[in-house]
């Protein structure tokens, strides 16, 4: 089963066995599906596991699902949500807008309209869950060499697209000061002038972070990874990886799960 959860909510239990049926058949034992006939029993589920794609019904007693969405927010949990209701309202769709909420449908709500949704809340899921990895793997060194890119020389631009492009393997400072057409020594200068970095440790730092997003977004063996950010073992991987990141490339995964 893929560990993403769906979790529908509503207080009608009809409605909410129908969605739960309709995404059963469709997920095809891909995704849990959970249900909760109210916000309460909603944010105890959330509080229990990680909510993926929200499904909830607006009008609810006690609580709405706007109210739930807002909660869950609180709590860290930020779920791409879809807002259901019976009747259409203008500022019901006004405040789902404000809150994020991916879609709004109009109940009763068709099956091939619900799978339509819930495929396009995956796909934005999907795309959250990236971004979030590439935010943690980011290596805040390489972030102010990228903000600074704009102001460097020709030269030392060339040779960051030109690391970026073959990190997968060996590249020596002569190669790329080859590459770039100018003076090994004369090369290494400017790129310590341009970059704030050796050109050694900016080739450290772009192969750990791309093997950080391997590890956080891949089962890859770690052998693999070390192979794939231009080691040549996975001893030396691990050294350098544990200098720069404190852990093992190991831990550093088992840390993002």
């Amino acid at each position: 089963m893929n560990n993403k959860v769906i979790m529908v909510v509503d207080d009608e239990e009809t409605t909410r066995r129908g969605l739960r049926k309709t995404l059963i058949v469709w997920s095809n034992g891909r995704y849990e599906i959970l249900t909760a006939s109210t916000a309460g029993e909603a944010l105890a589920h959330s509080g229990k596991t990680k909510i993926h794609i929200l499904i909830t019904d607006i009008c609810m007693p006690e609580m709405t699902g706007l109210e739930l969405v807002k909660e869950m927010k609180e709590s860290g949990q930020q779920p791409v949500t879809l807002m259901i209701s019976g009747h259409s309202q203008f500022e019901f769709a006004q405040e789902a807008i404000r809150l994020g909420v991916l879609n709004y449908l109009v109940k009763p709500v068709s099956k091939a309209k619900l799978i339509e949704a819930v495929e396009e809340a995956l796909v934005k899921e999907e795309s959250i869950e990236r971004a979030g990895i590439i935010e943690k793997s980011a290596d805040l060194t390489l972030l102010q060499v990228n903000r600074e890119q704009e102001q460097a020389k020709n030269p030392v631009k060339t040779a960051y697209r030109y690391v970026d492009d073959h990190i997968h393997r060996q590249i020596s400072l002569k190669e790329v000061a080859d590459h770039v057409h100018l003076n090994s020594s004369y090369f290494s200068v400017l790129f310590k002038e341009q970059a704030g970095l050796t050109f050694s440790e900016y080739v450290t730092r772009i192969r750990l972070q791309h093997a950080k997003q391997l590890l956080a977004a891949t089962g890859l063996p770690i052998a693999q990874i070390a192979e794939e950010s231009g080691y040549q073992t996975a001893k030396y991987f691990n050294k350098i990886f544990k200098e720069y990141e404190g852990m093992t490339p190991g831990a550093y995964r088992k840390s993002l799960r």
